[in-house]
């Protein structure tokens, strides 16, 4: 009996571990491994500018903190926020929201491809061009300095990419993965993936991922091993109210 409970009780802490993990991985990503790459206005926080798109608000923010999340919005004054979904205060912001699935890989395994190259900063003009033919999501310039992004050259043009994103204690996002589309069909996201998961074991971490509702490339990354964890949203909130400052002001 005793044994039967502590294991029980394991098992509650390893899923309280998850959730502070993964429900809000923005917000664990920039409190932790992340922290280098971190805009922060009171309680507010957001990747760089030129990094990635992603704002967390606390839970049940208040005015102070939607004025600080103003601060923090993008030049065009929009948000992109996951984890909670609060509402903003009345004729603040217009909103869109993504449906989407979060994706966890702890059965995943991971492989070493040797055409898989990494990808730097020279490589970004190919990959930022590469993202906008395929939009397999966001990816600004400075992007490629979050993770190990890898790809897949033929007649040295970059087809293919894949690499790590968001970076909460202990997990690692697998994020713009696209191909493209003259080169699909000859699982070049399948093995970029194996190939970033197999980096993302050597830390000792596991991998996760996120995709839109109807997004064909759920079912690729359930024939790999991931599993649905949850349902997500992602929400565009574009300011509409003069609130906003400058960042640093």
């Amino acid at each position: 009996m005793t044994a039967s409970i502590s294991c029980a009780a394991h098992g509650d802490a390893l899923d309280a571990a998850v959730a502070e993990a993964l429900d809000d991985p923005v917000r664990a990503a920039l409190l932790g491994p992340q922290a280098r790459f971190a805009e922060r206005r009171g309680r507010v926080l957001r990747y760089g500018f030129d990094v990635s798109p992603f704002v967390s608000l606390p839970p049940e923010p208040g005015p102070a903190d939607w004025q600080d999340a103003a601060a923090l919005a993008s030049a065009d004054g929009t948000l992109l926020l996951t984890g909670p979904m609060p509402a903003p205060p009345d004729g603040l912001a217009e909103l869109t929201d993504i449906a989407g699935y979060q994706l966890t890989g702890e059965d995943v395994a991971g492989q070493h491809d040797d055409e898989a190259v990494r990808l730097g900063p020279a490589d970004v003009p190919e990959m930022l061009d590469l993202v906008r033919r395929t939009q397999p999501g966001p990816f600004l310039p400075r992007t490629v300095e979050l993770g190990a992004y890898l790809g897949i050259r033929r007649g040295g043009a970059l087809v293919a990419m894949a690499g790590e994103r968001m970076r909460p204690p202990g997990w690692t996002e697998i994020s713009a993965v696209c191909t493209d589309p003259a080169h699909q069909g000859q699982g070049l996201a399948g093995r970029l993936i194996r190939a970033v998961v197999a980096g993302v074991r050597e830390r000792g971490e596991r991998p996760f991922l996120h995709v839109a509702d109807g997004n064909p490339a759920i079912h690729l990354y359930e024939r790999l091993g991931f599993r649905i964890r949850r349902p997500v949203t992602f929400r565009i909130a574009r300011l509409t109210a003069p609130a906003r400052v400058e960042p640093g002001s």
